[in-house]
């Protein structure tokens, strides 16, 4: 019996699978291209390069505005420290580089009364290699606004919709003050997606937007009373920024070459991601310079705002982020941008997911740098449990 029919058939359903794939797979390429359009996100080529890039780097992929360094850079100096051999690590000890290695560490510097005891570098990273802050540039907006509360710009109860009228809302919106917005009090609905390939909600979405004022007028809504409580919200600072940006007529990486960086002696100049070009800072994340400037900036905190010969950062800011706040975000403190991790109440930190560090202990005269790209919030509690177990 001749069954040439079926096999004829068979083929033919072979080849009509085979131009269906590549035509399923046109039509779900053109829908992301599309979507992503709607959305006004990068297109997906550009998501799939972030998401291939090591986190340190993505500020090399967005616009960015120049942060100006000084034109001569205060000193750091050698002085004696010796590494220890171990570190507590996860209930058990570790060989210091080996805790360096595991976390992925990119640059860490530890300073002693102002002067460089230890420097590393992983292979590919000098000294003058730019790396991403990711979160703590909040604590560097933080400094921005203690400045200019001083300077008489803002205070702290300034309600933001007076500040920022095109965001006058009915609710509780309205009631959002300067201080909620330092402290994370502020309830402003914005989850902390970080997300980019998923970039539909949240922090991802904040990120990955060319309209960053018109993110924070499109969500307005609040999930608490502000200044009720505490929740880490990225959006807070984007605000912030917003904030500065409209009370002094200036972009903020302008402010910042101006108000800090020249002045305490940057040595290199420092870039801040912007939404689009010559466009808005990302005032939460995506300043990027090198690990010694951001040991300076850490240097001139633990000096009480004062570089060596003027006054930076007014004295009752550094007051006001060294001590925590009301609300706690977790078990943690948490003051004007700036946190305060259980085990301690004398230090305090800048933090950045992946691993960024800018650690000031005060009793210890200690600034520690540390510069990563380990996970998102990894092994954050014992890699302060390692930083003040250092010599």
């Amino acid at each position: 019996m001749e069954t040439p029919a079926p096999a004829r058939t068979g083929r033919r359903g072979v080849r009509r699978a085979l131009i269906a794939v590549p035509v399923a797979l046109a039509v779900l390429t053109g829908a992301a291209y599309a979507t992503t359009a709607i959305m006004d996100v990068p297109p997906p080529h550009t998501l799939y390069k972030v998401q291939t890039t090591e986190p340190s780097r993505w500020g090399d992929l967005f616009p960015a505005r120049t942060v100006a360094a000084a034109e001569e850079p205060s000193p750091l100096e050698p002085t004696a420290w010796t590494a220890p051999e171990t570190v507590p690590w996860e209930g058990g000890t570790i060989p210091f580089e080996e805790f360096l290695t595991t976390t992925h560490t990119n640059a860490f510097i530890v300073l002693r009364d102002g002067k460089i005891g230890y420097e590393w570098y992983r292979d590919g990273v000098t000294d003058s290699t730019p790396l991403s802050s990711w979160s703590m540039a909040k604590s560097v907006v933080s400094l921005l606004v203690g400045q200019a509360i001083e300077r008489g710009e803002l205070a702290e109860d300034d309600r933001l919709t007076d500040l920022l009228p095109e965001l006058k809302t009915d609710g509780d919106y309205a009631k959002i003050t300067i201080r909620d917005l330092l402290d994370m009090a502020s309830g402003v609905d914005v989850s902390e997606n970080y997300k980019v390939y998923w970039p539909f909600t949240g922090t991802a979405r904040m990120y990955l937007t060319h309209d960053l004022p018109g993110f924070v007028a499109d969500h307005r809504a609040v999930s608490y009373t502000p200044g009720s409580r505490a929740t880490y919200r990225s959006v807070d600072t984007q605000i912030l920024g917003l904030v500065l940006t409209r009370v002094t007529g200036r972009p903020l990486a302008d402010l910042l070459s101006d108000r800090i960086w020249r002045p305490l002696g940057a040595e290199h100049p420092a870039t801040w991601n912007l939404d689009h070009p010559d466009g808005t800072e990302k005032a939460y994340c995506c300043l990027n310079a090198t690990a010694r400037d951001y040991a300076r900036l850490g240097r001139l905190i633990l000096n009480n705002g004062s570089s060596a010969t003027t006054q930076i950062i007014p004295p009752a800011w550094i007051t006001r982020i060294s001590t925590p706040s009301p609300h706690k975000i977790t078990d943690w403190g948490y003051s004007a941008q700036w946190w305060h991790p259980s085990g301690s109440t004398t230090d305090f930190s800048a933090l950045g997911i992946h691993g960024q560090y800018l650690y000031i202990n005060p009793p210890t005269r200690t600034v520690i740098v540390k510069l990563s790209d380990h996970g998102t919030e990894q092994d954050e509690q014992s890699t302060f449990t390692a930083f003040r177990s250092l010599p």
